[in-house]
């Protein structure tokens, strides 16, 4: 166990507190509900273009792409950044309209206003679940940085960055949010720039060596549209279980990005605070820029990485996603402010994901199950009091997750976390059968949704294994960029067949 120095403490408790105090200066007054989950409708695009990144840059998104840039995929994974631009501009198209007419306060209102209650009640459960599962366990994964570097007890650090995101969140509402994203994206992106010139400076034979490197190991292509040399898989094969090919990140990329950033709350609830429906679509479109550039930046030091340990015979992981936290602990300069950096970085994409779960599932469980139950709406005091508590419960909720995943196994996480992906596939099947289609019911649009959570199921799960053959650990297994397509898809097709066949039997007595 390696100990932060006191240059690195002091700099990450700088970084900490100021981004909190910022964040709580610059949120104003919160005294109504609309204020405290929507910011008074009155953000700036390009403070919600930045929380809308930091937001879906999570503890687990700053280890793992390095991973990937590190492993065989190299670059590659960028491909899936082409797959996002394409979901949000459909997004700004076709669902972003829906949200904007009249002063919604959760996404799944829509699904109200088609399906009625329980529908809007089922995606509503869907999205809370998902999250807070989802969030949780990316709680723990930020607590073992913290483990590692600090040396506290997993249990303490996941109860110490709960704390921190409870407390700004219950003061500072929407607005604390977004602008403490803002601030976090800066820091998490300052400390990847450094990162850079941290690895380049240890490398032997410096940027010379590194282009060689990854010249000849091809870590710096980007598109892949046939299968590797020496792949025996045919194409539809390769497409189909490669989740790192230009079909499956575009097709599968497009699709899950219009599942997580048109019909997640946590992703709704900021274009909800813009100022208007132009502003919030010039937020999602040019945050998928960014995160172009983003991954394209984390990518590369995963690359940089690569060269870096090729010249220490002596490194070995389990995983890729440990590579790059190991290089931190172990060869980042000491005691000079750059590994508490680091780690006010890491802690950053953590909190801005945390903060922003619970501000949306505060606003769920108000907007969808607490308020359409009651006979008469509470004061707007009452109301705002609720909303706190609310936010609270659920970030203990989250930390309490996040201290049971450390009796997980490491496999167990990542499944979770694939799982709690699920919802995007079946909330956008939902809101394509309220959008496209006007005969489906809501006994159909739930009867759809649970097919689909079935049909994920038996892809992950059952079909690896039911496909197996003689001389193969695993049969036929589905990359994952296609999960939310296979999600919606059936969800969709089984709500529509639905429809049409209630039609003909109601027309055939």
């Amino acid at each position: 166990m390696l100990p932060i120095g006191t240059v690195d403490a002091l700099v990450l408790v700088i970084s900490v507190t100021a981004s909190i105090v910022i964040g709580l200066r610059l949120s104003g007054k919160n005294d109504s509900v609309e204020a405290f989950l929507v910011g008074n409708r009155d953000l700036p695009w390009w403070a919600i273009l930045g929380s809308i990144v930091a937001t879906e840059t999570s503890t687990a998104t700053v280890l793992s792409v390095p991973g990937a840039g590190y492993g065989p995929v190299g670059m590659r994974f960028l491909q899936i950044t082409f797959g996002f631009l394409i979901g949000r501009t459909i997004v700004v198209y076709l669902l972003l309209p829906l949200f904007f007419r009249g002063k919604l306060m959760s996404a799944y209102e829509v699904l109200q206003q088609r399906f009625g209650g329980v529908v809007e009640r089922f995606a509503s459960l869907l999205f809370l679940v998902a999250r807070n599962i989802g969030d949780g366990l990316r709680l723990f994964l930020a607590a073992v940085v913290l483990h590692k570097l600090v040396g506290w007890e997993l249990h303490t650090s996941a109860i110490a960055i709960g704390v921190i995101t409870i407390f700004y969140t219950y003061f500072g509402g929407m607005k604390s949010v977004v602008w403490n994203d803002c601030i976090q994206f800066v820091i998490y992106m300052l400390g990847a720039v450094a990162t850079v010139f941290v690895i380049s400076s240890q490398i032997t034979g410096g940027w010379a060596e590194f282009w060689e490197f990854a010249s000849v190991h091809d870590k710096l292509s980007v598109f892949q549209f046939s299968p590797p040399v020496g792949d025996t898989r045919s194409l539809s094969m390769w497409v189909l279980s490669d989740p790192f090919n230009f079909y499956a990140a575009v097709i599968g990329g497009a699709v899950l990005s219009l599942g997580t950033h048109g019909t997640d709350q946590m992703m709704v609830q900021r274009y909800l605070s813009a100022r208007s429906q132009r502003d919030a679509a010039k937020a999602i479109l040019l945050s998928g820029v960014v995160v172009m550039l983003q991954f394209a930046l984390f990518l590369f030091i995963g690359v940089l990485l690569a060269c870096y340990y090729a010249q220490d015979p002596t490194a070995t992981f389990e995983t890729s996603d440990e590579v790059y936290a190991d290089f931190i602990v172990h060869h980042f300069p000491r005691d000079t402010g750059l590994v508490g950096l680091m780690l006010a970085a890491i802690l950053a994409a953590a909190m801005s994901t945390l903060s922003s779960s619970l501000n949306s599932s505060a606003s769920a469980v108000l907007n969808d199950f607490y308020l359409p139950l009651r006979r008469s709406t509470p004061s707007p005091q009452r109301l705002l009091a609720i909303t706190r508590r609310l936010a609270i419960g659920f970030g203990v909720i989250q930390v309490l997750i996040g201290i049971w995943a450390i009796s997980l196994d490491a496999s167990v996480v990542s499944n979770s976390l694939t799982i709690a992906g699920y919802s995007a596939g079946l909330l956008l099947g939902l809101f394509l059968l309220g959008v496209l289609t006007t005969k489906v019911r809501a006994a159909h649009a739930l009867v759809g949704a649970v097919c689909g959570l079935a049909a994920l199921l038996f892809v992950q799960f059952l079909l690896p294994t039911l496909t197996q053959s003689p001389g193969l650990e695993f049969g036929v297994q589905v990359a994952w960029p296609w999960f939310a397509l296979i999600g919606s898809s059936v969800t969709f097709s089984v709500g529509s067949a639905l429809a049409s066949v209630s039609k003909l039997t109601s027309q055939n007595p």
